[in-house]
């Protein structure tokens, strides 16, 4: 019965650490898309011509060796598979965790944890909500803010963020961004055995900050600049 009990354990833990890796391998995906995603978002600044052709590059990178637009659907395709493996391996490790805590603390105290690290659940699926609408509003419907469609990325971008509750929506969404990243990166270090001594864990905290501020703030920047008027059509 102890053997039994220690080999279940063993598989546990092998599976818990599985899923942690999954975590990072994603995450750190995600964070590279980010990155490139805000680039381009940045190119709004050049101007409408800068903005368009540098959507319609991305629309035919690969070409011939890929149709028009099939660079977008297999990165696309990668990361609704990495979405998945990263939305799935965090609820299973969050149930794992539940059914660990046999019995609740009557006083719960959190001084040795970050904000962004006791709200990683509700910033993740306030990400996923995100991710919807922002589909939904840039890239599947192509749907501006008076109802119609359009076909120009940098005309649909204005129309979007040149309404005040959208401009709202989109940087609160960032704010839930920076959390998630600040407290991700730190997580994924610690998860790849970045974090063995005090120098490497400062560095980890560092780095989730900096991702955080340039990341989250690099993509707040177009919103609060069509809202003041300096990006127009």
């Amino acid at each position: 019965m102890a053997t039994t009990t220690l080999v279940k354990g063993a598989r546990a833990s092998r599976s818990t650490i599985t899923l942690k890796l999954l975590m990072a391998a994603s995450g750190i995906l995600f964070i590279l898309f980010v990155l490139a995603h805000m680039y381009g978002n940045l190119k709004a600044f050049s101007g409408h011509d800068a903005y368009n052709d540098y959507a319609e590059h991305l629309r035919v990178m690969g070409e011939p060796m890929v149709p028009r637009e099939g660079f977008l659907w297999i990165l696309r395709a990668a990361l609704i598979v990495a979405l998945v493996v990263h939305v799935g391996s965090a609820v299973a490790l969050w149930k794992r965790a539940h059914r660990a805590r046999s019995t609740r603390y009557v006083v719960k105290k959190n001084k040795a944890s970050s904000l962004s690290s006791r709200t990683m659940r509700w910033g993740g699926l306030t990400l996923l909500l995100f991710i919807i609408w922002h589909l939904v509003n840039f890239t599947i419907g192509k749907v501006n803010v008076s109802g119609g469609s359009t076909n120009d990325p940098y005309n649909l971008l204005v129309d979007t963020f040149d309404t005040w509750w959208m401009t709202l929506i989109y940087l609160a969404a960032m704010l839930a961004l920076a959390m998630h990243l600040h407290h991700g990166v730190w997580s994924s270090a610690q998860t790849l055995g970045l974090t063995n001594n005090a120098r490497a864990r400062r560095n980890a905290k560092t780095l989730g900050w900096i991702l955080a501020v340039v990341i989250a703030g690099g993509f707040s920047l177009v919103p609060i600049f069509v809202l003041a008027g300096v990006i127009t059509k």
